[in-house]
């Protein structure tokens, strides 16, 4: 039933308020040894309405120094596929390290001096080093971000207290071979252990392989998730109702090919 009403209204914005196209341009590093990076604007934003920010952390087989690779899956792919997103959109590129918060951090700086953000609403969301990547750069400024969803990653800090400070999920494949899902529940005992886990959210997906969490990037639900959360929000809760496992995680593409199919715009 939650899903058959997620559709519906996904339908309703379709007809009523049109599939938003945006535009998306790359950048170039813009500060000294950072990371060049897509920027996906939203249709209709004209420099007068704050808008949030989504950034998606990539895995190590899209590192490297051509940005089309970036577009080969993940948040900007979902939206050429249809996905309607209200927010700006940063997909940088690693070139095949570690991501380093320091550098992202200097990509949200440039954004908040360019143009219109929503600074109570950045979000952060990867997989495999990504997810790496999210957790990382959410510990350590966790009073900059509103929510993060790390998936089949883990952590490289050594002091991941920062991660119980932001609603935060954590979800692994127990089947995933590339980064095996000890590498996440590690993380989730260490908040354990500390008595962090009041915004905590973690979920091992049982039998899942290490591919089968990219469908979480073409999920309404991934979003509607992280949309759900503000740095304004007392006590920063998290949202428990918003779900997602294995089944729902097979209706990604579909849901996206029929949205799709609604406008007139499948190939």
């Amino acid at each position: 039933m939650k899903r058959l009403i997620l559709t519906i209204l996904s339908i309703f914005a379709i007809a009523f308020g049109g599939m938003a196209e945006g535009t998306m341009k790359t950048h170039e590093r813009i500060a000294e040894n950072g990371y060049p990076f897509w920027i996906y604007t939203p249709d209709g934003y004209d420099g007068t309405k704050a808008q949030p920010i989504v950034v998606f952390l990539h895995g190590r087989s899209l590192c490297g120094r051509n940005l089309n690779q970036v577009l080969r899956y993940g948040t900007l792919d979902a939206i050429k596929k249809g996905m309607n997103m209200p927010a700006f959109v940063i997909a940088p590129q690693n070139p095949g390290e570690a991501w380093k918060p320091s550098k992202l951090m200097d990509i949200i700086e440039w954004m908040e001096a360019n143009y219109k953000v929503d600074a109570n609403r950045i979000y952060v969301l990867g997989m495999s080093l990504g997810g790496y990547g999210t957790m990382d750069f959410a510990g350590t400024y966790p009073n900059k971000i509103a929510a993060a969803m790390a998936l089949c990653g883990g952590c490289y800090l050594k002091d991941q207290t920062g991660l119980g400070e932001l609603p935060f999920w954590i979800i692994h494949g127990t089947a995933d071979r590339a980064v095996g899902v000890n590498e996440s529940k590690k993380v989730v005992a260490g908040l354990q252990e500390k008595q962090l886990t009041s915004r905590l959210r973690f979920d091992w997906l049982p039998g899942a392989s290490h591919g089968a969490l990219a469908r979480a990037f073409y999920l309404k639900d991934t979003y509607d998730w992280l949309f759900a959360h503000s740095l304004q929000d007392e006590g920063r809760p998290v949202e428990e109702y918003i779900s997602i496992d294995n089944a729902i995680l097979k209706m990604a593409y579909s849901e996206l090919r029929e949205l799709r199919a609604l406008v007139g715009e499948d190939d």
